[in-house]
C-alpha cells in the first residue's frame, strides 16, 4: 500500500517516491559512516604513537619499537607514521583530498604490513584492514557528504584511484629502502 503525504509546498508525494529518494542517498550515508569511523580510528592510532593518548606508548617507546623493526632512526619513522595516520585520518573523515588521503594511509599501512609480516596474520591483520579500507575509499571516492563533494578541486574515479595506489606503493617502497 502506498501512502500519500503533503510536503511543505502543498504538493502531494507518495511514500514510495520518498523511499526512493532515501535509497538514492544510502550509499553516500554509508560512505560517510565508513570515512568518519575509519578516519577517527586512524587519528586515534596516530596519536597513540605521537603522544601516548588512548593508552598508547608515546613517541619515545614507539621510536624504540620502530628501531626494533629495522626503521632507524626510530624517532623519525615513528613521527612519520604517526603524522601520516593523523593526517590521512583527518582528511578521510572530512572527505577532503580523498585520493591523497587514501594514498597517505595506504603507503603507511603497506609499511606496517611489511614490518609485522614475520609475526603472522594476527600481527599484520589490523594494518591490512586499514590498507583495504583506504584502497576501497580511493576507488569509491568520499560520497556526497564530504568537503570534496562537488568542489572544483574534487578528484575521483578510476584514474585518480589508480594514481593514489601508485603514489602509495612508491612512497612505501621509498620508505622501505630508506629504513
Amino acid at each position: 500500500m502506498t501512502t500519500v503525504d503533503e510536503n511543505a509546498a502543498g504538493t502531494r508525494t507518495s511514500g514510495v517516491a520518498t523511499l526512493k529518494s532515501l535509497d538514492a542517498g544510502a550509499s553516500d550515508i554509508g560512505l560517510l559512516v565508513a570515512r568518519v569511523g575509519f578516519g577517527a580510528l586512524l587519528v586515534v592510532h596516530g596519536t597513540q604513537k605521537l603522544f601516548g593518548w588512548f593508552n598508547g606508548y608515546g613517541l619515545d617507546a614507539t621510536a624504540g619499537a620502530f628501531v626494533g623493526m629495522g626503521y632507524d632512526p626510530g624517532k623519525f619513522f615513528a613521527t612519520l607514521a604517526g603524522l601520516s595516520e593523523v593526517t590521512g585520518g583527518v582528511l578521510l573523515a572530512l572527505g577532503l583530498l580523498t585520493p591523497l588521503a587514501a594514498a597517505i594511509v595506504l603507503g603507511t599501512m603497506l609499511n606496517a604490513v611489511n614490518a609485522t609480516w614475520h609475526g603472522g596474520f594476527a600481527a599484520y591483520e589490523s594494518a591490512l584492514l586499514y590498507a583495504v579500507a583506504a584502497l576501497a575509499l580511493a576507488f569509491t571516492g568520499p560520497g556526497r557528504f564530504a568537503l570534496d563533494a562537488e568542489r572544483p578541486w574534487a578528484r575521483k574515479g578510476f584514474g585518480w584511484a589508480a594514481g593514489a595506489v601508485l603514489l602509495a606503493v612508491v612512497a612505501a617502497l621509498i620508505t622501505l629502502i630508506a629504513k
